[in-house]
């Protein structure tokens, strides 16, 4: 299960890095084509979903390797056991405002699809496509929270502390380009 898991969030992770490359290109391909006088139709659509695509998706992976903001000030000072508890509660929390997300996100993709919504841009494609990426990406985030939940109930470390920890033995790493 632990494969699967490591699997999902590096998929999700290269997911996202693969939406920040083809903004990259999609940017490129748009200055060079008004370059020689020619227009890329939609470029800013497509633009626009890859920033949101790359945005969500990278949530669980990000989380998981310490990357997102937490409330790791306030924790850090705590003894031991409070701050157990007090992970458990921010982390409990968060499984149910991320599964919430996750709901609202599906629901509301789930209307796009039911009522045939089409994208008001100058691609005209049924919008849950690219909505789908929200719900995939909320998806992953849930389950990287509950994954960290079970985790830290079953006493074991986080991945996300895991990770601080090691960016605190070496820094250098985390600063190198």
């Amino acid at each position: 299960m632990r494969r699967f898991l490591d699997r999902l969030y590096a998929a999700s992770g290269v997911l996202a890095a693969a939406c920040l490359a083809s903004i990259a290109v999609m940017m490129l391909a748009q200055a060079a084509m008004r370059e020689v006088g020619l227009l890329l139709r939609g470029a800013d659509d497509i633009v626009g979903w890859l920033c949101a695509a790359s945005a969500f998706l990278a949530l669980g992976y990000t989380f998981r390797h310490g990357e997102l903001v937490r409330v790791g000030l306030l924790i850090d000072r705590l003894a031991p056991a409070a701050r157990r508890r007090a992970e458990l509660g921010a982390l409990g929390l968060g499984v149910l405002v991320a599964g919430y997300i996750l709901w609202a996100s599906a629901n509301f993709v789930y209307e796009s699809w039911q009522f045939e919504e089409v994208a008001q841009g100058l691609i005209q494609i049924p919008i849950w496509i690219p909505q789908m990426s929200f719900v995939a990406g909320a998806l992953v985030f849930f389950i990287a929270l509950l994954d960290e939940f079970v985790v830290l109930a079953a006493g074991g470390t986080p991945a996300y502390r895991c990770a601080e920890e090691t960016h605190r033995a070496h820094p250098e790493a985390a600063e190198a380009p």
